[in-house]
Parts: structure tokens; sequence; C-alpha cells
């Protein structure tokens, strides 16, 4: 472990980086549920799909591990999945097979531009400043997904609210509530200086749902989807793979408009190159991982192994597979080697053997680890020179777009379009790189075509 991994040189152990590989998978754990339920809208076999994430997260995490010896973790990703299925799927009328394609190809791509240093590039030319505003952003967005997840911000007519305890209290109100308690716990035993303290909470929290079900205070209601927080064992057939295996390559007797694949496949690079960019960002700088002029090092297989495993997912039949923003809770417990990324991999691979065990976990037991992590992040904005507009301006701005529209990649485009004007207009052109300026150009040309 030591030789492969550098655990001394990284100030971690072998109990610190299975803490934190548990942590990481327990709050990704998720998307063993959502991403089946998601793409099967395309007509995809739902057994397929699970075993696809499942096998591609296992494959993205080793990669990971073994290439760049980074916590990251990684499995397909949310947002795209919609895009595939009910976009692409589903008002675009294309088949799930052609999709597929088009994640392939995006994939290629991304490799090519990892191998050329075009994507490290990209990274380091991002300001140091507005690296700050990412990490900050990327706190916010993780805590207003546990907010989500765990019903305590909810929708309403000001587009957001907390939610009535009181209604529905055995079902969105009691797991509320739950929530709330495990972060409390997590609070709790982070100030104490507890190891494995998020992990601790997940699993306290997670029982205590589990014991309010068989008292009768929490209430399965399938139909509203609030399902059995008791694991329960039910097969299916790993050999279901094969229904989506290779498909990508098969949607060849298909028409299909040129210009639309361009737009698709368009869409899936610049949604996955910056969300990877931005998530690494927030997670090595919590890590203390860059370096003093805000760089990563060995980013560049970092990045390789992201697509990699991105090609890969679409070979065995599942969207964009990406960094995940819930690697952060990993580094907050400690993690610091890809020792937390493989033990992450095996988590989901075993995962294909009990997977009731993990799909049982509901949102609001991993909710207070996310919101928790937000904190530890956004911890980052005191490293922001507010004395200088020209960089706290985007850097503010890159920060409050990410949550508000739900998206890292379009914090970002906000964050480098802004940074670029901004100097432009105040004086300072020369003070934005080249390549600063060919990004706001992009981004600018993203929101008029795509």
């Amino acid at each position: 472990m030591e030789k492969l991994f550098k655990l001394k040189e990284n100030g971690t152990t072998v109990r610190t980086e299975l803490v934190a590989g548990l942590t990481t998978f327990m709050t990704m754990a998720y998307i063993l549920a959502v991403n089946p339920s998601i793409l099967s809208a395309s007509g995809m076999d739902p057994n397929a799909i699970l075993t696809a994430t499942a096998l591609s997260a296992f494959i993205g995490c080793t990669v990971m591990a073994l290439l760049a010896n980074y916590p990251f973790a990684l499995a397909p990703g949310l947002g795209l999945n919609a895009f595939f299925a009910y976009t692409i799927c589903g008002s675009m009328g294309y088949s799930w097979q052609f999709a597929l394609f088009a994640v392939f190809i995006e994939g290629l791509i991304f490799i090519v531009l990892s191998l050329t240093n075009v994507r490290e590039a990209i990274f380091n030319a991002i300001p140091a400043q507005l690296k700050k505003g990412v990490s900050c952003g990327i706190g916010l967005f993780c805590a207003f997904i546990g907010l989500q997840n765990a019903n305590i911000v909810v929708d309403s007519s000001t587009l957001v609210s907390i939610v009535n305890f009181r209604e529905n209290f055995h079902t969105v109100g009691i797991g509320a509530l739950l929530a709330v308690v495990g972060l409390f716990i997590i609070s709790v035993l982070y100030i104490r200086n507890i190891k494995g303290s998020m992990l601790i909470g997940i699993l306290a929290t997670w029982l205590l749902g589990i014991a309010c079900q068989l008292t009768g205070i929490y209430q399965v209601s399938p139909e509203d989807g609030f399902y059995s927080l008791i694991p329960v064992w039910s097969s299916y057939s790993i050999s279901a793979i094969g229904e989506t295996f290779g498909q990508c390559f098969s949607f060849s007797s298909m028409s299909f408009n040129a210009v639309d694949f361009i737009v698709i496949m368009l869409s899936f690079l610049f949604v996955d190159l910056f969300d990877t960019l931005g998530t690494l960002i927030g997670v090595a700088g919590k890590a203390d991982m860059l370096d003093k002029n805000g760089k990563l090092p060995n980013i560049k297989n970092a990045l390789l192994a992201d697509a990699v495993a991105t090609t890969a997912g679409a070979i065995l039949g599942t969207s964009t597979t990406t960094t995940f923003v819930e690697s952060s809770t990993g580094v907050a417990e400690g993690g610091r080697t890809g020792l937390t990324s493989i033990i992450t991999g095996i988590l989901f691979l075993l995962s294909l053997i009990i997977a009731p065990v993990f799909t049982s976990i509901p949102g609001f037991a991993t909710a207070p680890a996310l919101i928790f992590v937000g904190f530890l992040m956004i911890s980052a904005v005191t490293e922001i020179d507010f004395s200088d507009f020209r960089e706290s301006i985007p850097a503010y701005l890159c920060l409050i777009a990410m949550p508000l529209t739900y998206s890292i990649s379009e914090g970002i485009a906000i964050g480098v379009i802004s940074y670029t004007v901004l100097n432009a207009l105040t004086g300072k052109a020369g003070k934005v790189t080249p390549l600063m300026y060919v990004l706001a150009l992009l981004f600018v040309l993203k929101y008029i075509v795509l």
C-alpha cells in the first residue's frame, strides 16, 4: 500500500483511506438507484443500466487511483443522464444506441484532449482567485443538493422554501427532521475530532430511519417516492449487461442529422469538461493539493482517467461518467490518495452482489454529509481578495451561480466571462491570458448555439 499509494508522503493511513473511501461511496450510492430510473426512460433495460453504472464507477475509480493517485471517485453523472434520456431519446426522438455513440465519441475526444495537454491548459488558465470561487460554489452546490435530498428545501411559489414539517409528516416531514438530527450528529462528532464523523452520521441517520419505520413514524409510500429503509434482497441478473454492452456501435442502420449529432456531442463535451474541471478544483483545493500557483500536480492523468471512464461507460451502456463532487466527503474524512478512490470503486463492484443494501440508503441519510461538506468548502471564501474587485466580483458570480443554476459548468462559464469582460473593460486587458479570452468566447457561443 505504501509503495503504491505513498501514504506517509501524503500524511494519511490505510485506516483513514478506508473510512474516506467508504464515506465517499455512501454519499454516491444513490446513483445506483437514480441512474437506472432516469436512463430506463430511453428504453434501456434497468438491470443492465445498474450493472453498467457499477462497473463504469469501478473502472473510473480504479483508473483514477492507479494513474493519478488521487482520492477522486467517478460514476455516471446526474444532469447529463437526464439530457440523454429526456432530450436526445425523448424530444429529439433518437435511439439510446445513438446517444451512447455520442457519449463514446465525446470520451475519445476527451482522451485526445487529455493527452495533448488541452484540458490541463484550461485548468491552469483559470485564475487562482476564480478557483477559490469555484471551490466555494461547489460547497454551496453540495449543501443545496443535500438540502433538497433531505426535503428540507422544497419547491414553492418563491422557487424554493423550507419544508412544512407537519404536512406529510410520516414521509417528507420525518425524513427532513432526521436529516437535521444527522447534521447535528456529524457536527458534534467533527467538533470533537472523531474520525469517520460523516460516515457515522450517515449510518446513524439511516438506523434512526429504520427505527422510525419499525415504529410506524416513517411510512413507506412508493408512489410518492418514499421506499422501505430496510434492505430486502431482490435478485437481478448481472448478465443483463448484455442488453447494452457494445450497443453504442449498433445504430449504423439508423439515419440521423449530422448537425444534431454535433450539437449533442458538444453539449456532452462542454458540460462534462467543465463539471470535471470544477470538481477537481474544488475537491483538490479542499485537500490542499493545489500548489502555490493554483495548479494540480499530475492533473493530466486525473483528466485522462475521467476520459477513459466515460469511454468505457459508453461501451458498457451508460451516460457520461464523471468525477463526483461527493468525493469531497471522503477528502473531508482525510482521504488523500488513490486508495480512497479504489476503495470506493471496489464497493461499487461489490454493490452488484448486495445492491439492495445500498439502494435502501435514503437521501435524507446522506444529505447531512453533503450539507456539512458545504460548510467545509465555503471556508475558502476567506481566501478571496475582496479588495480587488476585478478578482472578487467574478469569483462571487461564479460561486453564487453554481447552486442557483444547479450546474458547476454554468458557474465556471459565468465566472470566466465576467472575469474576462471586467478586466478587459477596466484597463487590465493584458492581465487576461489568451486562453481565457478563447474560453470566454466559447462560453458565449455555447449560450448562442447550444
